[in-house]
């Protein structure tokens, strides 16, 4: 956290002065007023500065992308980070070498990363935000792979009548299941099970 005290003839050319120092804007900063300063007679005589100590507030984007490239170096994997914003929902595309080790089995590390971005810019953040972790398009990938996961299991219940639990997945890998299969009449789809384990059962429909 950036922090600065700067002085003028006035509170407010005190704190141009320092948003100048800190080479940002009044919106992104907190402002204590130390001294409001006094003119003093004919405005020289027994004048004092005013005094201001201005707060860079921490950018919850800047932090998380800080956050993803300080724990990819430590994995080994220099990356780099392209943001989208569209609202709240905020989107991280990691690229870069070894992007292999980001994602690990099934996604498992990726998740990780996501999970753990979202609370670092919401710790940041005066609204709350959506945060998506991707690299090199897999979560395009997994959504795809997870449709035919879907597809399978559904025919193979509805074959053999018994139900087929799914491994533990994130919320939103769960939902891309249960959408793709909402409208066969054959089968249902339920949660169950805690978080982090958390899974999806297909069961059969028994037509009377």
């Amino acid at each position: 956290m950036k922090q600065v005290t700067a002085t003028g003839q006035s509170v407010d050319e005190a704190v141009k002065s320092a948003l100048a120092q800190l080479n940002t804007t009044r919106d992104r900063t907190e402002i204590e007023i130390v001294d409001e300063g006094k003119k003093g007679l004919f405005g020289l005589f027994g004048s004092r500065n005013a005094v201001v100590r201005v707060t860079l507030q921490p950018d919850p984007i800047e932090e998380s992308v800080e956050f993803l490239q300080n724990v990819s170096e430590k994995m080994g994997v220099s990356v780099e980070v392209k943001v989208k914003r569209d609202g709240k929902n905020v989107s991280f595309q990691l690229s870069g070498e070894k992007i292999a080790l980001l994602i690990g089995k099934r996604g498992q590390t990726l998740n990780s990363l996501q999970y753990l971005t979202q609370l670092v810019a919401n710790k940041y953040s005066k609204q709350y935000l959506n945060v998506m972790v991707d690299a090199e398009d897999y979560r395009n990938r997994r959504h795809e792979t997870l449709i035919q996961l879907a597809e399978r299991m559904a025919h193979k219940v509805a074959r053999t009548g018994k139900e087929v639990a799914l491994e533990p997945m994130p919320s939103y890998e769960r939902k891309v299941i249960h959408t793709a299969l909402m409208n066969d009449p054959n089968i249902k789809t339920i949660s169950s099970g805690n978080e982090p384990y958390r899974h999806l059962v297909i069961t059969p429909i028994k037509n009377k």
